[in-house]
C-alpha cells in the first residue's frame, strides 16, 4: 500500500469484477467458469452484431496498383504459374509489393508481383525472395517442401512480357537485404 495509490479488495468486489470482464454467452447469461452452452437454442439462429465506429491510421494503397499488376502479370501466380478464376469470374491473385508500404515502397508496378495468398504471405515473411536474374530463392530449411514442389520447375519468375512492368532491381534488393530470411 506504499503511498496509498491501491486499496485491497474483498472476494466478493474480486469475484464482482471478474464476472463483470466476461462476456455473456448466447443465451444472455453469465457463463459459469468452465461451463459452456450445448447446442443452440432456435433464437441463435441469428445474430445481430454490434457495429464499431472506428477511426485508423495506415498508409494509402491505390487500388489501381492492385489491378495494374493482375494485368501486367495476366492473373497469374508469377512463382507458381497458378491461374484461379472464382465463381464470381473474379482472379484470385493478389498484388504483392516487394519493397513493402510499411517500409515507403510504392504503388508502382515496378515495385509490384502477381502472387497467389500463400506465396504471398510468405513472400511478406520473407520465406521467398528474387535475385536480379529472376531466380526463385527460399529461406534454406524454412519452406516447406510441398510449396517448393509448387514453384515453376524452371526456379525462375514468370515475369510480364513487357520489360517495363517487370520488378526492378533497386525494389528486388531491397527485399532480399531487409525482408529475406534465407
Amino acid at each position: 500500500m506504499f503511498g496509498r495509490a491501491a486499496r485491497g479488495i474483498s472476494e466478493a468486489e474480486y469475484d464482482s469484477i471478474l464476472k463483470a470482464g466476461f462476456v455473456t454467452n448466447l443465451l444472455g447469461k453469465q457463463p459459469d467458469v468452465g461451463a459452456f452452452p450445448q447446442g443452440f437454442a432456435e433464437e441463435q439462429a441469428t445474430f445481430e452484431r454490434p457495429i464499431v465506429e472506428q477511426v485508423t491510421k495506415r498508409p494509402f494503397r491505390d487500388a489501381a496498383f492492385s489491378s495494374t499488376i493482375k494485368v501486367a502479370y495476366s492473373n497469374t501466380c508469377a512463382f507458381t504459374g497458378l491461374k484461379i478464376i472464382n465463381g464470381g469470374g473474379r482472379s484470385e491473385v493478389q498484388a504483392a509489393h516487394i519493397r513493402p508500404v510499411a517500409d515507403s515502397g510504392p504503388d508502382s508496378v515496378r515495385n509490384g508481383i502477381a502472387l497467389c495468398s500463400t506465396v504471398h504471405w510468405m513472400f511478406d515473411r520473407g520465406l521467398l525472395s528474387l535475385d536480379d536474374d529472376y531466380t526463385i530463392l527460399t529461406a534454406s530449411g524454412k519452406v516447406p517442401d510441398m510449396i517448393q514442389r509448387l514453384v515453376n520447375a524452371d526456379g525462375k519468375l514468370l515475369a510480364p512480357d513487357r520489360p517495363e512492368f517487370r520488378p526492378h532491381p533497386q525494389f528486388l534488393r531491397y527485399h532480399r537485404q531487409f525482408v529475406f530470411k534465407g
